[in-house]
């Protein structure tokens, strides 16, 4: 299985040095298959899909700060020596990417943001039930609750519960205070680089409101809202996130990138 910097990674190479690698990083509790294949394996591309410390696959122990996460991620990248990226994150990955185009700009060619917000705040009772393994069943039924639409097939949620409840307690506490303690609504402005915001329309976590101000404050960004889809809108919605992405890449190859 393939590891750099203690971080494993999924790697599908259908595309060629003439086209920038796609990194993919999940949200608070995840791993690299919270990507369906549809957007791990997008046609023509060089995607990596990773498991940031302490998840899934990765070794070494979760971490507490966006910053810090963002760090981990520049490690490995640089040990790959992927040269520069188009970097998409969910959630808690989107915060990542923010962070990378902010403080890493060379490394960055563009970005997407799925389920986003400049500040992702939240709610003190998740804090406080995922502190415990005897509580941290509960903090997950409510965050599976939130993260698909009432359209959502049984079957997928049923498959996200279990994966969920799979995650140590202190992993998804970790998670949550990096994204509680994340703020970049004085910064958020600074990102040059071309960016498009992904929301589904049902997203109760981080509703369409959260990406519109990114929208409106991020130069040049655009927004694609996703009919019945919520916070996991890339697991609900697999080929309509996958055609929009692969739009977004395409249209930063012919503006050119390197």
């Amino acid at each position: 299985m393939p590891h750099k910097a203690e971080i494993y990674y999924s790697v599908s190479k259908s595309g060629d040095g003439e086209k920038p690698p796609v990194i993919l990083i999940h949200g608070a509790g995840g791993m690299h298959l919270n990507w369906p294949p549809q957007v791990r394996r997008l046609p023509g591309h060089r995607v990596y899909a990773l498991d940031l410390p302490g998840h899934g696959k990765s070794s070494g122990r979760s971490l507490q700060s966006i910053s810090n996460y963002s760090k981990a991620v520049v490690t490995w990248f640089e040990e790959l020596g992927l040269g520069r990226a188009i970097f998409v994150g969910h959630s808690m990955g989107s915060a990542i990417v923010m962070e990378l185009a902010l403080m890493y700009p060379h490394y960055v060619v563009g970005l997407s943001l799925i389920g986003s917000g400049a500040r992702l705040r939240v709610h003190p009772d998740l804090l406080q039930e995922t502190e415990s393994e005897t509580t941290f069943h509960r903090a997950a039924g409510t965050l599976i609750k939130w993260s698909f639409s009432p359209q959502a097939s049984e079957k997928l949620v049923e498959l996200a519960r279990k994966r969920l409840l799979e995650v140590r307690s202190s992993v998804l506490h970790n998670d949550l205070l990096a994204c509680d303690a994340f703020d970049v609504l004085d910064r958020v402005h600074k990102i040059s680089q071309p960016t498009l915001i992904i929301c589904g329309k049902e997203d109760a976590m981080t509703p369409v409101r959260y990406s519109q101000f990114l929208t409106d404050n991020i130069p040049g960004s655009r927004l694609e809202i996703i009919p019945e889809a919520g916070h996991m809108a890339m697991l609900e919605k697999p080929e309509q996130v996958a055609n929009v992405l692969s739009s977004f890449i395409g249209d930063i190859r012919l503006a050119g990138w390197r």
